[in-house]
């Protein structure tokens, strides 16, 4: 396994000094399934899927086969824990995961080594990854992070040049709608104690036209928003057509003339 730390975050990054703190205070608890990520666990299986399903649609890969994603190279972008580059990895992905939290990349790379993983982890940010002439991947993750982030429009410019012609980047996150503050906010952080009450602040919430704009500015075709829902039955996430709190999208940069 890879590990490089690298230098701190950039001060004219579109990171939010506030919300790497926040997160690293939680870094000892990412793969507790029962702690405070419990909901992040919980979404997994979904947002998997979708991954899987979109990326083997995308690239035309073998769906049957155990490693579909064996000549693909993966960027998770906030990576935290680890709980999507692990299971990206399993499937064959060459995986670089990155957060600017430094308490995260450790918590990641730990936990890596004990699976006998080898996945490339980086204490960086995507700016420092453009400007330090990252080669472009051909699929960026970029799930549940830029509802943290200081800049969404910059930081959703910097992603997009991390993605080679031809590639993907997928984007998850919450809507900025009564519905969601209702629910995501009120209900899930503060009665439901779901997750840590301040995790999410609602101004910085994201509508599915502030990632589109920006990213078809660039040249990027965006599909999306597709919803996600909870079901407190169940305990269970699934696709739907509801897109007032979770949704995620999918960007498409064209491949060059």
């Amino acid at each position: 396994m890879s590990t490089q730390q690298a230098q701190t975050p950039p001060q004219h990054s579109s990171v939010d000094a506030d919300e790497i703190a926040k997160f690293s205070r939680m870094a000892a608890d990412w793969w507790d399934v029962r702690g405070k990520f419990r909901p992040l666990h919980q979404f997994n299986p979904v947002r998997l899927a979708f991954i899987r399903e979109t990326v083997i649609d995308h690239f035309a890969l073998d769906a049957h086969a155990a490693k579909p994603f064996a000549n693909l190279r993966f960027l998770d972008i906030g990576c935290g824990g680890g709980l999507l580059c692990e299971p990206m990895c399993r499937l064959g992905a060459k995986m670089v995961g990155v957060d600017a939290a430094r308490a995260n990349i450790e918590a990641a790379s730990l936990h890596a080594k004990a699976q006998n993983l080898a996945i490339d982890y980086r204490h960086n940010t995507a700016e420092a990854l453009v400007a330090e002439g990252e080669a472009p991947f051909d699929v960026v993750l970029n799930m549940e992070v830029i509802e943290h982030t200081a800049d969404p429009a910059a930081y959703l410019h910097s992603c997009a040049k991390l993605v080679r012609p031809g590639g993907l980047m997928i984007i998850a996150t919450i809507n900025r709608t009564p519905k969601a503050r209702l629910f995501a906010l009120t209900i899930a952080e503060r009665v439901l104690r779901w997750l840590p009450p301040g995790t999410h602040d609602y101004d910085k919430l994201v509508r599915p036209e502030e990632i589109r704009n920006p990213l078809t500015d660039v040249g990027f075709a965006v599909n999306g928003p597709f919803g996600v829902s909870f079901n407190p039955l169940s305990q269970s996430w699934s696709r739907s057509n509801d897109v007032q709190i979770n949704y995620m999208m999918v960007a498409t940069r064209p491949e060059e003339n």
